[in-house]
């Protein structure tokens, strides 16, 4: 693989992303801060740029430093976070920083080796934060230069069989500038070799794609056989007071959704049997909501009520102005919506 080729096109086309150092300024000297690299990466997990570009400008307006980020309250990170998904991610982004601060004295180990020991770092992060931020020669492969990979080589099964391989010839083009050249492979999975179309007479790698060659490279990646997504089943309960105020809960520290703000809901499960309503009152069907979890599809019937306040103890009542600034994930905002709220 020509790195120099991908290099030469770096420098004219870099994205400008906001935890970015741009190559020229790269190249005065000028290094990326550790910290910025590090949210970013961990909030582009399963994300896109464009979902994750204002959740990253309020991040760090909020908490400037790592420091920051350990001192501030779990519950006010995941009421920034709600919206993005993956919430272990928030939670595990805490745990980090209050490591670093009081493992490290704020600074981030400048190996991939050392970051692997810090909470919800693993190999894809550390590799990304050690390259673009120290130069460590280390290969940084995610899902675009997946896809760049099985287009650049053919390759004849998919990338889940192959990760290995790919990851070992990607360390033998790996240049001196580790970083430019691992964030110019992102950027060439996100821009030119992209998911539905290759414009490759633009394309750096061209030359040597074998994908190119097949004059069908958008074939690649093989898609491999997927598994059937189970459907999980269940009730969610949408409760109000007389002033209209919302009756919310926080979900169990541990599993989906840890620690993050619901409406009450019944067992998820592949049959949830007759409704049983968690209070006396004169409940509405206000109709289905339908969400896709990593692993399965979830199908709630929604129901609302004005009730009492009187025995509802392990919750909070919140007014419906308010809901926004609430730590609540997609999926109960579906829920409220559905109910004539949010």
């Amino acid at each position: 693989m020509d790195a120099a080729a991908v290099l030469v096109w770096y420098d004219r086309h870099a994205r400008d992303l906001p935890w970015r150092v741009p190559p020229a300024d790269r190249a005065r000297g000028i290094r990326p801060d550790p910290y910025r690299v590090w949210l970013s990466e961990v909030m582009l997990q399963q994300t896109t740029v464009a979902a994750v570009r204002n959740y990253f400008l309020r991040f760090t307006a909020l908490w400037p430093t790592v420091h920051d980020l350990a001192a501030a309250p779990l519950d006010a990170l995941l009421r920034e976070w709600a919206g993005l998904g993956y919430y272990a991610r928030a939670r595990n982004l805490h745990a980090c920083a209050q490591v670093v601060v009081e493992q490290h004295g704020g600074v981030f180990p400048n190996t991939s080796a050392g970051l692997q020991t810090l909470p919800g770092i693993g190999a894809y992060t550390s590799a990304a934060i050690a390259a673009i931020c120290f130069d460590e020669e280390i290969a940084v492969l995610d899902g675009n230069l997946d896809r760049v990979l099985a287009r650049y080589y053919a390759l004849p099964v998919p990338v889940r069989e192959a990760k290995d391989e790919l990851r070992a010839a990607l360390q033998l083009s790996v240049p001196k500038r580790s970083g430019d050249f691992a964030q110019a492979m992102m950027d060439l999975g996100a821009t030119i070799c992209a998911p539905r179309t290759a414009s490759c007479l633009i394309c750096p790698l061209q030359p040597e794609c074998l994908g190119t060659r097949t004059g069908n490279p958008t074939m690649f990646p093989i898609k491999p056989v997927k598994a059937e997504r189970p459907t999980r089943r269940g009730h969610a309960f949408v409760m109000t007071d007389a002033s209209g105020d919302v009756y919310l809960q926080s979900r169990p520290g541990k599993g989906l959704l840890a620690g993050m703000t619901e409406v009450p809901t019944s067992e998820w499960s592949a049959d949830p049997g007759a409704v049983v309503h968690p209070v006396s009152a004169e409940w509405r069907h206000r109709g289905q909501v339908v969400h896709i979890f990593t692993h399965f599809r979830l199908e709630l019937e929604i129901w609302s009520a004005e009730v009492a306040p009187d025995g509802l103890e392990n919750g909070w009542w919140a007014p419906a102005s308010a809901l926004k600034g609430e730590a609540l994930p997609t999926l109960f905002r579906k829920v409220l919506a559905q109910a004539g709220l949010e």
